[in-house]
C-alpha cells in the first residue's frame, strides 16, 4: 500500500508546553516528506515552477492518534492516487519504538500551470501505483 517511507526524528523545540509534538508541526513532517518522496523520483518543485508549474495543497485532513515525544524516531509514511484533477496523499505516521499511529492524514493537492487548474500531469501522474 505504501510506496514511500521517510524515517525522521523529533526535534525538542517541536514540542509544546505539555510535552508532546504541537498539532501544527506534524503538517511539517507531512509536507517535507511528499518533497522528499517527489525528490527521491526526480521530481523538483522549483524546476517546475521555473516552467509556470505548482502543486499547492487544496485540503487537508488529519486525525490525530498517539502523541510524540522529545528524541521519538518515527516513520513517515505515503501513497498517492488521483481522483479527478486532484493528486491525493494518503500519509500515516508510525511511532518507530512502538509501530503505533500517530496520525493519519489525506492531503488534497492540485497542480496549475501560470495560474490555470490542469486536469493532471505527467510527472506526478508516474508516480501513482493502482
Amino acid at each position: 500500500m505504501y510506496t514511500y517511507e521517510l524515517e525522521m526524528k523529533v526535534r525538542d523545540y517541536e514540542c509544546d508546553l505539555q510535552g508532546i509534538v504541537n498539532n501544527s508541526v506534524y503538517q511539517n513532517y507531512l509536507e517535507h516528506t511528499r518533497h522528499e518522496f517527489l525528490l527521491a523520483h526526480d521530481v523538483s518543485f522549483s524546476d517546475l515552477h521555473d516552467q509556470g508549474i505548482d502543486a499547492v495543497v487544496a485540503r487537508v485532513q488529519i486525525a490525530y492518534k498517539n502523541s510524540l515525544r522529545p528524541k521519538d524516531l518515527f516513520l513517515s509514511k505515503l501513497y498517492v492516487k488521483k481522483e479527478g484533477v486532484k493528486y491525493v496523499f494518503y500519509q500515516d505516521i508510525y511511532r518507530k519504538a512502538d509501530n503505533k499511529l500517530c496520525i493519519k492524514a489525506k492531503i488534497e493537492s492540485v497542480v496549475t500551470q501560470n495560474g490555470k487548474l490542469l486536469n493532471g500531469l505527467p510527472v506526478f501522474d508516474a508516480l501513482i501505483q493502482e
